[in-house]
């Protein structure tokens, strides 16, 4: 009860001049975020030929009845997640739902493999498991050097799925096991993952145009 009384007793009598200067102005911090966002998407748009490849590759690969696969690891798992949710709900327009698979999502399995097999390999076993001939896998990460995401990349070119990498500058040993690598040129994690959402939104969007139009708007778009 004293503790609280006291409490109640600083928040109702210090000045409103002592709490305004306990808040440092970070304004620069907020735009110098900002100057590094613009400065490293206007770059991506050298990426643009690589996302229209894979957007393409995803696009045939779903009207074939294949399956798109996502992995990562932390922000990069929430990433997969996010875009799996895009193409098997809505982007922005109503369809049937596209058969998108994040494995980063059952705690089963990737407990299971983590305890049994190693956690490198919580990726690669469900690959193995739920992959065939066909589908295309997507796996993200910013360094481009996440083993579990390498080992996943590698199962899936053994089963004939079309690898894609998201990746930062350079691209770490993702970008050179999958048959597409979209770097971002950058060293930032932060700036990376912000570009990667972006062009995952693009991807969608690009598919989901196709899927509601039919087989004609992806001639046209890959002739544009």
């Amino acid at each position: 009860m004293e503790i609280g009384v006291a409490s109640f007793f600083l928040r109702t009598t210090l000045p409103k001049t002592a709490a305004k200067s306990q808040t440092p102005n970070l304004s620069w911090a907020i735009d110098r975020a900002l100057a590094e966002h613009f400065a490293v998407i206007e770059k991506v748009r050298a990426q643009v030929p690589i996302i229209e490849s894979i957007a393409g590759e995803m696009t045939r690969r779903l009207r074939a009845g294949n399956k798109i696969f996502w992995c990562g690891n932390g922000g990069s798992a929430a990433d997969a997640q996010h875009l799996a949710a895009e193409l098997v709900g809505r982007f922005q327009r109503d369809r049937r739902g596209l058969a998108s698979i994040a494995l980063t999502t059952d705690t089963s399995i990737l407990t299971a493999v983590a305890n049994d097999h190693g956690y490198e390999k919580v990726f690669s076993r469900q690959v193995e498991a739920l992959g065939v001939k066909g589908d295309l896998l997507v796996g993200i990460s910013t360094s481009g050097n996440s083993r579990n995401v390498c080992l996943a990349l590698e199962a899936a070119r053994s089963l004939g799925i079309f690898t894609v990498a998201f990746a930062g500058e350079g691209g770490g040993e993702i970008a050179a096991i999958a048959d597409l690598a979209l770097c971002i040129p950058s060293k930032d994690t932060a700036r990376i993952q912000e570009s990667h959402i972006l062009c995952g939104h693009m991807l969608c969007d690009w598919v989901e145009i196709c899927s509601c139009q039919g087989p004609s708007t992806e001639k046209e778009a890959a002739t544009r």
